[in-house]
């Protein structure tokens, strides 16, 4: 299991256009990954589970990542969330 903290640059949060890619990007991977905030978590290849966190600007989530593609899905989400979000 790998997880990181981040805290959210873009001015309006985790809205439509940058969750579905995140859904995308998270769907490449075997690994099953999840955002949480403030206690409520959500499947990263869900689009309105994502969008039901409400995450704004400045607001940190903590992203997990579990199973065998793990390392892999880790790199590679870290550099979208510091390139898209």
């Amino acid at each position: 299991m790998k997880t990181f903290d981040y805290t959210i640059k873009d001015e309006v949060g985790i809205h439509a256009r940058p969750a579905g890619l995140l859904v995308k990007e998270a769907k490449k991977y075997a690994s099953k990954v999840t955002i949480r905030k403030d206690g409520k978590e959500a499947d990263a290849s869900k689009l309105m589970a994502l969008m039901g966190l409400g995450v704004k600007c400045g607001q940190t989530v903590t992203v997990t990542i579990t199973g065998e593609d793990e390392n892999t899905a880790y790199e590679a989400l870290m550099t979208f969330f510091k390139n898209n979000l």
